[in-house]
């Protein structure tokens, strides 16, 4: 399981590095074909599929490239033989927004899958708390 965890840290660190970067092809790499979204923004009822994540990706690499963070603070991970939970908080704002409320971070709750010995991400769920 150790080498499990190892390899899901990696694909997440490498997801969130992406996402920094505005790499579209790092950011869709390791998700299912059948992966669900829910999201920060609309649809409330969730993205669903590799299509409709790619096309929610472009907005928010506008508004980061305006100054926006996004690292990982925290990341914890269980795994099991074929399916993964990992929970992380990220700083995910802008200068402005860190100033205003230096605690604000992103929850983000991963579920994964191992399919033909690679762990894939089916799952994603964004959130900010409600003040």
């Amino acid at each position: 399981m150790h080498d499990d965890v190892t390899q899901i840290r990696a694909l997440i660190t490498g997801w969130a590095e992406a996402v920094h970067r505005g790499d579209l092809a790092g950011v869709m790499a390791d998700h299912t074909e059948d992966l669900v979204m829910y999201d920060v923004p609309p649809p409330h009822a969730g993205i669903h599929g590799l299509a409709a994540y790619l096309a929610s990706w472009p907005p928010f690499f506008e508004w980061q490239a305006q100054g926006a963070f996004f690292d990982i603070d925290s990341l914890d991970i269980t795994a099991g033989t074929d399916v993964a939970y990992a929970h992380a908080l990220l700083r995910c704002g802008t200068r402005e927004e860190f100033a205003a409320s230096p605690t604000l971070r992103l929850r983000l709750t991963l579920g994964l899958r191992k399919e033909r010995g690679r762990w894939m991400v089916a799952h994603e769920h964004h959130s900010f708390p409600h003040d």
